[in-house]
């Protein structure tokens, strides 16, 4: 069920229109969720905050079992960022879609590769920079070459390796579940009398398994981002 993109072009550079409104729309919700969560502070949290809270201390179990907390704990507003951004990029495309004039508009930006290798280049680099900022140009360049100066060629190629799978997993989960929805939901389209029926209920458990894999990915995700800052700043792994 492939639909076209809506590509502009300008100064030579292709951009995916749906791609940026999406990703524009996510980054909203986020910020919504982190302002009503923050709006009225109270000792005893309830609704938004209480929810917040949560996700707060998720991710700073998770900082915890890569690093220690003095190390790491400057890396908890990306975790819970990187957190809540992915699993509602992931969640977008759930519910529905919207094609107009065979145009895709309405997906999770997930479910394009283009935007989770951004994202899993970004984390690279952000390695990179704190393993630099961290421990100095000098410490942190010899890592590349311990412990045989041969090991250095192969080192380059698992940092690209890193950011390929960081990538590619998260986008061909999402993509993948985002193609089953389209056709059980052309087959439910299709079925005729009470035959969707039969289409709407394995629809609707794809969808809830779909949340669950969403989530799921939202935590690797991050848990991986954490992983290899650890092991670019760390001095004890």
């Amino acid at each position: 069920m492939e639909h076209k993109a809506p590509i502009v072009t300008y100064f030579g550079l292709n951009f995916n229109l749906a791609d940026m409104l999406m990703i524009t729309i996510a980054s909203a919700v986020v910020f919504l969720i982190a302002v009503l969560s923050t709006r009225k502070l109270a000792m005893k949290p309830t609704g938004v905050q209480n929810f917040m809270e949560w996700v707060m201390d998720f991710v700073k179990n998770i900082i915890n079992s890569t690093m220690d907390w003095k190390t790491g704990g400057r890396f908890h507003v990306l975790g819970i960022t990187m957190m809540m951004y992915i699993f509602v990029s992931n969640m977008l495309g759930l519910p529905f879609s919207i094609v107009i004039d065979d145009t895709l508009w309405w997906k999770s930006p997930t479910a394009d590769p283009g935007i989770t290798l951004t994202l899993a280049t970004l984390v690279v680099g952000l390695s990179h920079f704190y393993g630099v900022k961290m421990r100095g140009t000098a410490a942190y360049g010899k890592e590349f070459f311990k412990p045989f100066w041969f090991m250095f060629p192969i080192k380059i190629i698992e940092e690209f390796a890193n950011t390929l799978t960081l990538g590619l997993r998260l986008y061909g989960n999402i993509y993948a579940g985002e193609i089953l929805l389209g056709l059980l939901a052309g087959g439910l389209a299709q079925s005729g009398n009470f035959g969707w029926l039969y289409a709407a209920v394995p629809m609707l458990a794809w969808q809830g398994f779909s949340v669950f894999v969403g989530a799921i990915q939202a935590f690797i995700f991050t848990m991986l981002t954490m992983v290899y800052l650890s092991h670019k700043v760390s001095t004890d792994h």
